[in-house]
């Protein structure tokens, strides 16, 4: 049975399109996973299906009285609201019986009435019904699985980091059970514990799912059905990932082959044409005319920009370049024990540990941006760093990529930062684009490309994975593989990285700071 069907969609943004009367069902038995280029519209796909994006043509019609659950990240969090209490929020309906029930049994006792008492049961059973006392165990079960036990439910959501917000809302939402999800790169904020809990709760889940992720690896543990978006088309393939990349080769290749067979029909009879218009078989070249005329000329197959990442080294004479010793970090109070540990001029060195533990902070205190609480940070002369942040801020949003590198980089001509924005698979739109309208990988591109403006000879990297398409991260892969200087390394993918070309691993989780 169909829970959601979509015709003849199309939608434009600026002078792009991202869709032209395209057409798709999800069933309820689909859990399915949208995949595309950064840009192509994944996102928008989304905000067309809840409503929050009109789009310029097509109908979207879903299964009457379904219950559909969105990962909003942007949800209202009250301030001074614990992490409890806004997960509560996720059976507000069950706790407002409850408090009905309770003001009944209030009044029965002041005025006994057997009508009053037939109601308070009806409530008790629903209650009981929806297993209502055991709501605590099922909040401390969601919370733990996506590591919220580690920030603490008592902590305030206000005080909450972006990754940390991003958790939360998805806990309330899988607290909720809709009928269908929709999940816009849940496991951007996960470590990797968490995402395989997450990849498990999914492969339970009895309804219908659509969820965006970068996170092949995590897709193809969870999917059974694959929507990818390229050049304007939205294809349904049904079956794993893999199988569903191994059907659009084929599907290209034979796409391809149909292509260059019609060309050459084509140049055929051109040819004829040219030859025998105005000779003795005109009449045949002008009735192949016509037939070349109506021809349903074949597209060809696009071919998809792919990013060439470099980031530039500037030598440096010291085998050790960085020290950390006895290093404490947090803001009002410590989140680690002390830390140490050596960064050597050509290591990559990978930081692990769950989510929200404090590995950004770390590297924000190695690089000077955050005081440290103890201990010290002993940097050698000539290092340089080059930093990737995870959080996608802009000063001035309303810039495009080439008015950002224009501003930082003023003694360079528009061409050669067109140039490195082109290398990044940035399109002659998108570099001219505002920020603020840029999709989350479209937005990593930007950073990626200042790095490469950049000379260092130490990369900090904290999730530069999040949001990048797959190609792009192969990409990234290949640059910081061949990069002849240290990197540090935050990344929760684990198919991104592996001890083929990182030297050291430093799990810092038998390091948070005791209570």
């Amino acid at each position: 049975m169909s829970v959601l069907t979509v015709t003849h969609l199309s939608q434009r943004f600026l002078d792009k399109q991202l869709y032209a009367d395209a057409s798709f069902q999800v069933n309820q038995a689909d859990h399915l996973g949208i995949i595309g280029q950064n840009g192509v519209g994944k996102s928008t796909l989304i905000k067309i299906l809840t409503g929050a994006l009109t789009p310029d043509a097509g109908t979207i019609v879903w299964q009457r009285h379904l219950h559909v659950g969105y990962l909003d990240q942007y949800a209202n969090l009250l301030p001074g609201q614990t992490i409890h209490d806004f997960l509560k929020t996720a059976f507000a309906d069950l706790y407002a019986k409850e408090a009905k029930m309770n003001q009944i049994y209030a009044d029965y006792a002041d005025h006994p009435d057997d009508e009053l008492l037939a109601k308070a049961g009806e409530l008790q059973q629903e209650l009981e019904a929806a297993d209502f006392y055991d709501l605590e165990t099922t909040i401390d079960t969601v919370a733990t699985g996506l590591g919220l036990d580690a920030i603490g439910l008592d902590h305030p959501v206000d005080a909450l980091s972006g990754g940390q917000r991003s958790k939360i809302i998805l806990a309330k939402l899988l607290l909720e059970k809709p009928d269908m999800l929709l999940l816009d790169e849940p496991t951007n904020y996960l470590d990797v514990s968490h995402i395989e809990w997450l990849t498990a709760w999914l492969q339970d889940f009895e309804g219908a799912f659509i969820v965006i992720s970068h996170d092949f690896d995590f897709l193809e543990g969870v999917t059974n059905a694959i929507l990818d978006i390229e050049f304007g088309q939205i294809t349904k393939y049904t079956g794993s990932l893999h199988r569903a990349l191994r059907q659009k080769e084929a599907d290209h290749e034979t796409m391809l082959k149909a292509y260059n067979k019609q060309q050459a029909e084509i140049k055929k009879t051109e040819a004829f044409i040219r030859r025998f218009k105005a000779g003795t078989r005109s009449t045949m070249a002008k009735s192949r005319e016509k037939q070349l005329a109506h021809m349903d000329k074949l597209t060809p197959p696009g071919n998809l920009m792919k990013a060439k990442l470099a980031f530039p080294y500037t030598p440096v004479e010291r085998q050790i370049l960085v020290d950390v010793n006895d290093l404490v970090v947090g803001y009002d109070k410590p989140l680690l024990q002390p830390v140490n540990f050596s960064i050597a001029r050509d290591e990559v060195i990978a930081l692990e540990g769950f989510n929200g533990i404090g590995k950004s902070t770390l590297l924000k205190t190695i690089l000077g941006q955050l005081p440290a609480l103890a201990g010290d940070v002993a940097v050698a002369q000539n290092v340089t760093f080059g930093y990737f942040e995870q959080e996608l801020k802009w000063e001035t949003p309303r810039q495009s990529p080439l008015q950002f590198l224009m501003a930082k980089y003023p003694a360079l001509g528009q061409k050669p930062l067109r140039q490195v924005l082109a290398r990044t698979a940035m399109t002659r739109d998108q570099v001219d684009q505002p920020l603020q309208t840029l999709s989350g990988g479209e937005q990593s591109k930007v950073k990626l490309a200042d790095l490469m403006l950049q000379p260092a000879n130490i990369l900090v990297m904290d999730e530069p994975t999040n949001h990048l398409d797959d190609d792009t991260k192969a990409s990234l892969r290949r640059a910081l593989q061949e990069y002849p200087g240290a990197v540090l390394l935050v990344s929760h993918e684990t198919g991104f990285y592996d001890d083929s070309w990182v030297d050291t691993r430093i799990n810092i989780e038998h390091l948070i700071a005791q209570a």
